[in-house]
């Protein structure tokens, strides 16, 4: 029995079930492996990367979804997806990076659609749909917060999270509703183990002449990807990256610096605890391997441990 990497539902003995093809477009009746395996998948992505506009650790690769024939085609412009294929260092990113995002959702944060996608050698691809176009060539007016900030690529670490609410401040339409969705985030990553929310990472979108934060993109377990020491935030907050306590992040970020009230605070916490267990359910049922999926665990229960939950 499989088990369809868009949906996570059993498909029996195709590789995808109907309800996945449907959310990639109501008229698509299959969807064939990508003609690349991973190792091409890189090299392609490597050769092309002059072309793209999307930049980054992962190789990453842009790509149109050919409704007549079923699958996905690598192209260099006006693309409407990104894929992503397996590392070559790192194991299992897209697995991880699929699972994150999924947990993200639950927890209430706005993702956009995205799933897996069988390569040539049948490993997993990560694809998600590109929120900053519209129709085929239209572009809708994203901003990164380095961009904000007048940073750069390199630069994007040299920043606070205390100077990333003062551009929420500066830049959001309704800053206290967003800055509110910047905590339910930072709550998020820090109990999943994301710890490279840098400033790239982080956009906001123009929807309605209203500008807000984007849906959330790039969330990642990296905890139980990387060696050594591992840092709980990429931007330091009240000048620390790791021994964050709920004094800090709840007190001194959610109440003091991004105004929130007790009301407020109260019911996003409470959202995000009520969705531990359908969390712990889907990691068990999601397509990490065995060991990845019992440290995805046991660093999620180390955390909720560390909240007082």
């Amino acid at each position: 029995m499989n088990l369809c990497p868009i949906t996570y539902e059993p498909c029996g003995e195709l590789l995808y079930s109907e309800k996945g093809l449907k959310m990639l477009s109501p008229s698509l009746k299959g969807l064939a492996n990508l003609e690349f395996s991973a190792e091409e998948l890189r090299t392609e992505a490597f050769i092309r990367a002059s072309n793209m506009s999307i930049q980054g650790v992962q190789p990453k690769l842009s790509a149109i979804l050919n409704i007549k024939q079923g699958r996905f085609d690598i192209v260099d412009k006006n693309g409407r997806y990104i894929l992503k294929p397996q590392h070559h260092i790192f194991p299992e990113l897209p697995q991880n990076e699929d699972i994150t995002m999924r947990l993200a959702a639950i927890a209430g944060i706005e993702t956009p659609l995205h799933g897996m996608v069988y390569s040539g050698d049948h490993s997993l691809t990560y694809f998600i749909r590109r929120f900053d176009r519209k129709g085929q060539k239209a572009k809708v007016a994203v901003e990164d917060f380095a961009q904000l900030a007048g940073l750069s690529r390199d630069t994007k670490y040299n920043y606070t999270m205390e100077k990333l609410v003062k551009l929420i401040d500066g830049f959001c339409t309704f800053p206290a509703v967003e800055k509110a969705k910047l905590f339910r985030r930072v709550i998020f990553n820090f109990l999943v183990g994301n710890e490279d929310m840098h400033l790239k990472n982080y956009s906001v979108i123009t929807r309605n002449d209203i500008v807000e934060l984007s849906p959330a993109y790039d969330l990642l377990n990296s905890s139980i990807v990387l060696t050594g020491d591992i840092e709980e935030i990429a931007l330091p907050l009240k000048g620390k990256k790791s021994n964050l306590t709920p004094d800090i992040l709840i007190g001194y970020f959610g109440r003091d610096r991004c105004g929130l009230t007790g009301k407020v605070i109260d019911r996003i916490l409470d959202e995000i605890r009520g969705s531990i267990s359908r969390w712990l359910s889907l990691i068990d049922n999601s397509f990490l391997s065995p060991v990845m999926k019992e440290k995805y665990r046991l660093l999620l229960l180390e955390r909720i441990k560390v909240m007082g939950w």
